[in-house]
Order: C-alpha cells, then sequence, then structure tokens
C-alpha cells in the first residue's frame, strides 16, 4: 500500500470521527461561515511572483521539518513577504497540522488561506470554510470523477477556490471540468517521492488555458520558477523551504525580492 492509500484510509476513519462530534449544522453557524473569500487564482493571474507559501511541521518524506516555528508568526510573516497565498496543512497524524492551525492564520492575516487536506467526504469543505479557509485543495489520485465533480461544485457553492492536484496524464484528463480554479502538478512521484519538475513541463501544455497552473513540490530555489514560468504557471506552492529556517516569512521575503 503506497503513502497515500494508507493516509486516506486513516482519514476516513478520522473524518467518520468528527462527524459524530460536530454535526455540519454546528460548523454552519461558525462566525467565519459568513465571511467573504478571497479568491487565490485572482490574486496569482495578478502576481509576477506567484508564491503560495506553506506552515507544515512535517511530512512523510521529510519526517521533521520545524516543530518551532508558531502559526500566527509564520503567517505574519508570509503576509509582509508579499506572499499570494498561504497553504496550511491540517493532517495532523502525517503532517503535525490541525484545523486550530487553520484557525489562527486566520485571525493573523488577510492572505488567500488554502485547506492542504486529503479531502474524501464533503464534510471536510463545509469544515474548510467553517474554520475560515478560502480554496481547497482536491487530490486526483484518492478521487473519482464524480467525487471531483461533487467537491469542487460544493466548494464554488460556497465561494471557495479549488486547487485540484494531479500527477500524471491520466489524473488530469479524468478530472477536467469547469467547477475548478486551478490546476496543480505535484511533480513529486508519490511511490518513491523522487521529485522531478519535468512532470510540470510535460503537463504544462494540457491544461487548457481556462485554469490558472500551479507546479507543487521540489521547488527550492529561483532557478527552478524561472524555468516553469515559460510553461505558463503562474503559482508555486512551496512546502519546506522556508519552513527549515527559522524564520519563514523573513526567508520568504528574501526569495521575494530575488524573484523580482
Amino acid at each position: 500500500m503506497d503513502i497515500l492509500q494508507k493516509i486516506t484510509n486513516d482519514k476516513r476513519i478520522e473524518v467518520n470521527l468528527r462527524k459524530q462530534l460536530i454535526p455540519i449544522k454546528q460548523l454552519e453557524q461558525s462566525v467565519l461561515f459568513e465571511r467573504d473569500t478571497i479568491s487565490l487564482a485572482k490574486k496569482l493571474k495578478a502576481s509576477n511572483t506567484g508564491i503560495i507559501a506553506e506552515h507544515k511541521r512535517r511530512s512523510p518524506s521529510k519526517l521533521v521539518i520545524n516543530h518551532n516555528l508558531n502559526v500566527f508568526d509564520v503567517a505574519k510573516g508570509y503576509e509582509n513577504a508579499g506572499v499570494c497565498g498561504m497553504s496550511v496543512l491540517t493532517d495532523g497524524k502525517y503532517f503535525g497540522g490541525s484545523l486550530e492551525d487553520l484557525l489562527i492564520a486566520r485571525a493573523s492575516c488577510h492572505l488567500p488561506l488554502l485547506r492542504k487536506e486529503f479531502i474524501i467526504d464533503p464534510y471536510q469543505i463545509i469544515e474548510a470554510k467553517a474554520y475560515g479557509a478560502d480554496v481547497i485543495l482536491l487530490i486526483a489520485a484518492i478521487l473519482t470523477n464524480a467525487e471531483i465533480k461533487q467537491f469542487s461544485e460544493l466548494a464554488k457553492s460556497l465561494n471557495l477556490d479549488v486547487l485540484l492536484e494531479v500527477h500524471n496524464e491520466a489524473e488530469l484528463h479524468k478530472s477536467i471540468m469547469p467547477s475548478l480554479d486551478m490546476l496543480g502538478v505535484n511533480n513529486r512521484n508519490l511511490k518513491t517521492f523522487e521529485v522531478s519538475l519535468d512532470t510540470s513541463k510535460q503537463l504544462s501544455n494540457l491544461i487548457p488555458e481556462d485554469f490558472v497552473k500551479v507546479s507543487e513540490s521540489g521547488i527550492s530555489n529561483i532557478q527552478a520558477i524561472k524555468q516553469l514560468q515559460p510553461y505558463g504557471y503562474k503559482g508555486f506552492l512551496i512546502g519546506e523551504n522556508f519552513m527549515k529556517t527559522n524564520n519563514a516569512g523573513e526567508s520568504a521575503m528574501q526569495f521575494i525580492e530575488k524573484l523580482k
């Protein structure tokens, strides 16, 4: 069983438990449920740098990345650095994140927030909205075409942007639909954990112009972004590069300065 399958199996158990603890009606009464969302897709289209910076404490491939930085400082730092959006890992078991991280990030900055999660149930989309997210991530590798349609349409009805992540051509072809805003190409092979920017390059021509193109994983230097911009990529998700340092915001600021 690969890591994605393992995470997904655990996620089903977790979500079933959460549903029993907090019913949808309660989520819909959250103060944040009524807030106007900020479109990440629009921000990326208007940007020359396109950085989506992540808050991530650990990962299955790297184990501990950084347990010392607090979300408040990271969110404030990213906003001051001028990133386009912030990705917040909310998976606890494998990434050390939580929905509380999303709440704190929401209270700390005015950036579009992406709930980075393994979404396998509509409940998690309602949850994302209730905890202050502006964008949800859907992962083509763990969803059917019907689920992608159902989940993305639900997200759009809540005014959430949708970033769909693909790893290969087959996933891309099964997934393209009007209810998506951004198509993200993950450069990491989930079976081997190897990373190659060639994945983004090869899939770029197959992504229709209607969608904002985002490249994810393995983007740790300016050269990687400069290589991908001619392929039409407007967004670059940077997961570990800033979090590995003692000051994620400062690190993001220096990176963006060099990129301009």
